[in-house]
């Protein structure tokens, strides 16, 4: 009997080390199809995010070679910085930004928010006087002292949203 009781643990045990065993393999084999499966999914959607960072980016000054031959005696980082903190500067005045195009209205005075050059030309600026937003065109021109000077192509206040 007690021969018996030793050979059916044995059996009881080889059975449990037998499904033990497959079960781990098993486990990291799917563990290891599961990451291979997110894995080119993140890929895929990293490749997806950086077509549209480039299609984003395609009207700019630091992805236009053309733009960027225009400006070959100047470094385009350094220019970038220049221009944009010599519109912003603008934002200082009491009646505010004069590129924005609209008048102070009360107390608030319209200001740049963000600004993006899109070539050797153009420039494309987000304002705001913190109720009402806006946008602007302008055409900027860099002189030969390194002063920048700036034209009013378009400008495009938003209607003020009724908030329900």
């Amino acid at each position: 009997m007690k021969k018996q009781l030793f050979l059916y643990l044995f059996i009881l045990s080889s059975l449990i080390g037998a499904f033990t065993y497959m079960y781990f393999s098993k486990k990291e084999a799917a563990i290891q199809k599961k990451y291979e499966v997110l894995s080119k999914k993140f890929k895929d959607t990293l490749v997806v995010l950086e077509n549209n960072m480039s299609d984003a980016n395609y009207f700019s000054l630091e992805n236009n070679d053309n733009a960027q031959e225009y400006f070959q005696n100047y470094n385009t980082k350094e220019l970038i910085s220049l221009v944009k903190n010599q519109l912003m500067n603008y934002n200082d005045d009491k009646e505010g930004n004069k590129y924005v195009d609209q008048p102070k209205m009360g107390a608030q005075k319209f200001i740049i928010n963000r600004i993006k050059l899109l070539n050797h030309r153009w420039i494309i600026a987000d304002y705001s006087n913190g109720s009402l937003w806006g946008e602007v065109l302008l055409k900027y021109f860099v002189n030969e002292d390194e002063t920048v000077s700036f034209e009013i192509v378009d400008t495009y206040l938003y209607p003020k949203q009724k908030i329900e």
